[in-house]
């Protein structure tokens, strides 16, 4: 298994890996060229994700993606490992926003976020259709926080 940082020039290459987990090419346009991209390969790739920097002490997991197929096996948790280290120290806080869906905040949970507010119809504010996963409609972004 490796894990590599994506050079700037690369990352248009992730886009349909990071639209399994933000489904809007307009959104994802608005943190893709300003962030750091990570990739997790085992044998092929499996999951990517981006970092921004929010203020000098905080950072936020933009995105993180892991093929369906690979849902389960311990890639995600282990690509937020990695960044976790590889942040620490340049960063005090980790952010991350996502749907009020209890899978994917206990994914989270489970990798040593809290919940820490919520920004009220981001989703409907936002996105020019509904979004849906897994059946919930999201209205609310859930904002989870780790201290690095």
């Amino acid at each position: 298994m490796k894990i590599t940082k994506i050079e700037e020039s690369d990352k248009n290459n992730y886009i349909e890996l990071l639209l399994l987990a933000d489904e809007d090419i307009n959104m994802i346009g608005k943190y893709l060229h300003r962030g750091e991209m990570f990739a997790l390969d085992d044998n092929g790739l499996k999951s990517v994700c981006m970092v921004t920097q929010e203020s000098d002490g905080v950072c936020e997991l933009k995105n993180i993606a892991t093929y369906e197929k690979w849902h389960g096996k311990g890639y995600g948790s282990k690509l937020l490992n990695h960044i976790f280290l590889y942040y620490k120290g340049r960063y005090s806080t980790m952010l991350v926003g996502t749907g009020d869906v209890p899978w994917i905040i206990e994914f989270y949970r489970k990798n040593g976020f809290r919940i820490s507010h919520r920004i009220k119809n981001f989703f409907t504010d936002n996105y020019d259709h509904p979004m849906i996963e897994d059946g919930i409609l999201l209205t609310d972004m859930v904002y989870l926080s780790k201290i690095l």
